[in-house]
């Protein structure tokens, strides 16, 4: 069987016109190439979003994440709190200082069954509420 080069000898673009025998000629380019140009439609069709800016990012010195802690996690923090220094016991009543631990914000999850007064910058309506139920107090800075 002859093979296809040997029956294309003697011609000069072997079948394939003046440009597709060269670099990326029949593609078009390589890569990204006339995407704004030639390649316009696939990339309505495909990949719409493609040229553009999308949506912003905020700069890091605007955003600030809250540390916040719960309810159910100050009682279950108790011993632990007052090892460190963050709060103290008396008369059966707790104390906690919760901006000296370095939380801005005090959240209701979870349940609570102590008498304890925390020293906060911020809280939460749920978290007022079921300090109240138990006996207990905030105290806002």
């Amino acid at each position: 069987m002859v093979s296809r080069t040997s029956k294309f000898k003697g011609s000069r673009t072997h079948g394939r016109g003046k440009k597709a025998g060269r670099g990326a000629g029949l593609r078009g380019g390589r890569g990204n190439a006339g995407l704004h140009k030639h390649k316009w439609i696939s990339i309505v069709k495909y990949n719409p979003d493609y040229f553009g800016h999308h949506g912003f990012k905020r700069p890091q010195s605007v955003v600030q994440a809250k540390i916040t802690m719960n309810v159910s996690e100050v009682e279950q923090f108790l011993p632990s709190l007052s090892k460190d220094g963050f709060a103290e016991e008396k008369g059966g009543k707790w104390t906690v200082d919760l901006t000296k631990m370095g939380v801005d914000k005090l959240l209701g999850s979870g349940r609570i069954s102590k008498p304890i007064t925390i020293r906060v910058a911020e809280a939460s309506k749920g978290a007022e509420e079921k300090l109240k139920k138990a006996g207990g107090a905030l105290l806002k800075e």
